[in-house]
């Protein structure tokens, strides 16, 4: 098993990585999962993974993502991804709050943090880019959960918490799905049912906007309104699709999913319902690559980072945790890179 590396692969991942080794042009679709700052731990993987892997293509690459998962991959949809990750990182990073922050400071410090991982030029290169489709998955709410009011909507959250343990399409009694891309009608995911969802168009108008709505975390930050979308409140997707436990679409390509856990949970509901994971279905062109747990042993405290940090830790100590946390993140770029460059990928697959 790779010292730094955990890979995953469903049976059909398995067996095309078996076959051929691992190709970016084999890779029709890259989820992000939402989870704050755990996204720090796959810091280094990102950069390394795209920072070549995908050079020369030329058909489309469906990526889709919810809450930090969907700035990840606006990254991605850049002229120089690891630039913009870069950037991203710094941003990241450097958020400070006074104890206890409003929503309305949270969504002020977020909307800078979209400003800079989008730059100058990320956004025309994000909708014109000639081969990636960014889908951002948003959460629009409807009663309770759409007020502002924080009782008013801890009980809203509430009733979905309590309709989840049920099912997970009682959701849709609160919220839609709604995916705001740039795949026009070659979306593999136009056909999703398992909630209610709707499908709009990515523009200069609504970009901003839909990004800030994927990661507008309940109670956290602030509803978000989106020019030319249904009138409404939206929030986070996580909410909805915390992990992205989806119908991938047609084809025989890989799902390229890095990600900082060996498991999926659905929704932001299901995280302490240790019985409702991802359907195998869903998986299997699946290569879910994640920290093994040498590597998080290494970082500080020998855990993953998580929102708690922000309440845990002061600014100084905060910010230098995570920045070992990138740190050591190199390990697992490093090491992908190497598994590449000596073709022995496949030696390190475990099923999914």
């Amino acid at each position: 098993m790779a010292s730094h590396l955990t890979l995953l692969a469903g049976p059909d991942a398995l067996r095309l990585i078996r076959e051929r080794g691992l190709r970016g042009d084999d890779v029709d679709v890259v989820p992000g999962a939402s989870g704050g700052p755990k996204w720090l731990v796959l810091a280094g993987l990102d950069r390394a993974l795209f920072g070549g892997l995908f050079q020369g293509r030329t058909r489309p690459l469906h990526l889709i993502g919810s809450s930090i998962g969907s700035w990840r991959l606006a990254c991605v949809a850049q002229k120089d991804p690891v630039l913009a990750l870069r950037r991203f990182e710094a941003a990241y990073i450097d958020q400070r709050y006074p104890p206890k922050p409003s929503p309305a400071q949270v969504s002020e410090t977020c909307e800078r943090i979209v400003d800079s991982l989008l730059g100058d030029e990320g956004e025309a290169e994000l909708l014109g880019h000639p081969w990636a489709r960014l889908h951002i998955v948003t959460a629009l709410c409807r009663g309770a959960v759409a007020l502002e009011d924080r009782r008013a909507q801890m009980l809203g959250l509430a009733l979905c918490a309590l309709g989840n343990l049920v099912s997970r399409r009682t959701l849709g009694l609160h919220m839609t799905r709604v995916i705001f891309h740039t795949a026009g009608d070659t979306s593999p995911f136009a056909g999703l049912n398992d909630l209610p969802s709707t499908h709009l168009a990515l523009t200069r108008d609504n970009l901003r906007r839909a990004l800030l709505a994927s990661g507008a975390i309940p109670l956290v930050l602030s509803g978000v309104r989106i020019p030319g979308a249904p009138s409404g409140v939206f929030r986070d997707g996580g909410v909805l699709d915390y992990h992205l436990d989806l119908d991938f679409g047609p084809g025989t390509g890989l799902v390229l999913y890095p990600h900082f856990y060996p498991y999926v949970v659905p929704g932001w509901f299901d995280k302490a319902l240790r019985w409702r994971r991802a359907r195998p279905e869903n998986f299997r062109r699946a290569l879910l690559i994640s920290p093994s747990p040498e590597l998080v042993a290494r970082l500080p405290g020998g855990r993953i980072p998580d929102r708690v940090d922000f309440e845990q830790l002061k600014d100084a100590e905060r910010m230098r945790a995570w920045n070992q946390v990138v740190s050591e993140s190199e390990r697992m770029g490093d090491e992908f890179l190497e598994l590449m460059a000596t073709g022995r990928i496949a030696e390190h697959l475990q099923p999914l």
